[in-house]
């Protein structure tokens, strides 16, 4: 499959209506860069960060930084066509100590999002825009067909939050959420789904504060994020390094003194997140998302 092809399935988001599209997709985008790369480019100041650059079909653009830590290449096309789907059907079992089986599922998930990202990266300049809201809605799709994958009721859509004044209901605001989890049909968390907080975490946080003011309630907000990495051109022309886009301030800033949110999930999640005072405790990989949380979130050990 060529440059085109992948072009052609991945501007068309019908094509990604199951997570076994996702991983066709992305198995096809690394059978493709395997041989068909103009170069492959390592980052300068982070090197396990690489940037793909594409031949003439894809105007020798250049991608976004993928972590080659965490990016299959094609030899791994087993572990995302069959070992990975083993693993969801078993999430709730995995162990905290199994690194093998969750390192599986981060790096599926990034695999299979970074190979769409890094598809569209080969459009041309002036479909920027359409490139991004096309990545942010397959990978808010991905997410929801996986929590739907391993059995919990999802959906996404608006809610409408009625404002009470003494007691009488005098308007309502409309939500707009990227995750709703459900039990039973019930409402039981918020979940917002980027691929990087840059220009939203702010808005996370008062999302939450602000719901819970309104309904006088608790109900859990959470926030899962591909990244938080962006590609920078260093001082030596034709060479390039990466920058964060996590602003660590505000994050600790509206967690101290607004509200925490009851959960913050990475892909690749960067270090000072593991080892920073707040940060630690507040953000995990995706894997305790999928392994644990969201059956804490849905009530599924409720009276065990």
């Amino acid at each position: 499959m060529n440059l085109n092809n992948l072009l052609t399935i991945v501007t068309d988001k019908k094509h990604f209506l199951s997570v076994e599209d996702y991983v066709d997709f992305s198995i096809n985008y690394l059978e493709f860069i395997e041989n068909d790369l103009q170069a492959v480019i390592v980052s300068q100041n982070e090197s396990h960060y690489q940037f793909y650059q594409y031949k003439q079909e894809g105007y020798y653009n250049i991608t976004r930084p993928i972590n080659s830590h965490l990016m299959y290449r094609v030899e791994d096309a087993a572990k995302l066509k069959k070992h990975f789907f083993d693993i969801l059907k078993n999430i709730r079992d995995i162990p905290k100590d199994n690194l093998e089986q969750r390192d599986l599922i981060i790096r599926s998930i990034y695999t299979v999002q970074q190979s769409i990202g890094a598809t569209l990266d080969a459009l041309p300049a002036g479909l920027s825009n359409k490139a991004r809201k096309i990545n942010g809605d397959l990978f808010e799709r991905i997410i929801q067909l996986l929590v739907r994958y391993v059995g919990v009721e999802c959906t996404t859509g608006t809610i409408q939050v009625p404002v009470e004044v003494d007691n009488v209901v005098q308007f309502k605001m409309s939500y707009q959420h990227d995750l709703l989890l459900l039990k039973d049909h019930e409402l039981k968390a918020i979940g917002s789904v980027k691929t990087s907080s840059k220009d939203r975490i702010d808005k996370i946080f008062l999302d939450k504060f602000l719901y819970s003011k309104l309904t006088d309630t608790t109900l859990p907000h959470i926030a899962i994020f591909l990244n938080d990495v962006q590609r920078k051109q260093t001082k030596h022309e034709n060479q390039y390094g990466v920058s964060g886009t996590f602003l660590p301030g505000h994050f600790k800033g509206f967690t101290v003194k607004l509200n925490p949110l009851d959960g913050v999930y990475y892909c690749d999640i960067r270090p000072n997140m593991r080892t920073e005072a707040i940060l630690k405790d507040h953000i995990q990989t995706i894997d305790y998302f999928f392994c644990n949380d969201l059956w804490w979130l849905i009530g599924k050990h409720d009276n065990q």
